[in-house]
């Protein structure tokens, strides 16, 4: 497997700056000051995720962002009345359409877009009004991939939480199967993006898949941060992406 000839884009989630911030409650540490950081050491994009119950990022943290930040915004959100309002308000370059359960730690999975077509139909037509790309958080599975084309997406983002979990054979299997539904999004026109659970060893694993245009990657980053500083980290996966 050959690496991509172009250099892909890092998006860089800022939440688990938030979720330190809110253990203690206050400002510190302040997660707009994290991606002016990131934003400086090279990431092409920040994103973030508002959840329903603002677990770490805020409101006010998003109004920030728009105000100081000039690279893309990838605002992550459930599928709801409330976070539809937020988008077209706030008008972020992209939206990436999540599941959400309140009682999980950190997203568990991808979307069911079969399931719950016609919610997330109405919530992209609605985006789309407001010029913003939609993006769909989805796991590696055929029909779920045409079924984001039938919606008329702009973006896939492949779940990559089981793939990093794995070891040995059973990784080169769930590798295999992202790459299968990454060249049926390409062919497509679905844009190709991935994340969750990505460290260096599996980014680069990963990144060997030719359609991806995008690594979103916010836990390790930001947790890798504590140890070598946040501008360190960000331009090394940077380095390894290229």
């Amino acid at each position: 497997m050959k690496k991509p000839k172009n250099k892909i884009r890092l998006g860089v989630n800022i939440d688990h700056i938030a979720t330190i911030r809110n253990a203690r409650g206050g400002t510190h540490p302040d997660p707009v000051l994290g991606a002016i950081l990131a934003q400086k050491s090279g990431a092409d994009g920040i994103t973030i995720h508002l959840r329903e119950d603002r677990r770490h990022i805020r409101d006010e943290d998003l109004a920030r962002l728009k105000q100081h930040i000039k690279i893309p915004i990838n605002l992550e959100m459930a599928c709801t009345t409330e976070m539809l309002k937020i988008a077209i308000k706030t008008k972020p370059n992209a939206v990436c359409i999540v599941p959400e359960k309140r009682q999980e730690i950190t997203t568990e999975g991808g979307l069911d877009l079969i399931k719950n077509y016609d919610k997330i139909r109405d919530c992209i037509t609605q985006l789309k009004k407001n010029k913003i790309r939609i993006s769909l958080f989805i796991d590696a599975n055929i029909e779920q991939i045409q079924m984001a084309h039938q919606l008329k997406a702009d973006i896939v983002e492949i779940h990559t939480g089981e793939f990093c979990q794995l070891k040995g054979s059973k990784q080169i299997q769930e590798f295999n199967k992202i790459k299968k539904c990454f060249e049926l999004a390409s062919s497509l026109g679905l844009e190709c993006h991935a994340g969750h659970g990505l460290n260096y060893e599996t980014a680069k694993k990963i990144v060997k898949i030719p359609q991806i245009k995008e690594l979103n990657i916010g836990h390790f980053i930001i947790g890798e941060a504590i140890f070598d500083g946040l501008s360190k980290v960000i331009k090394k996966m940077q380095k390894m992406l290229r």
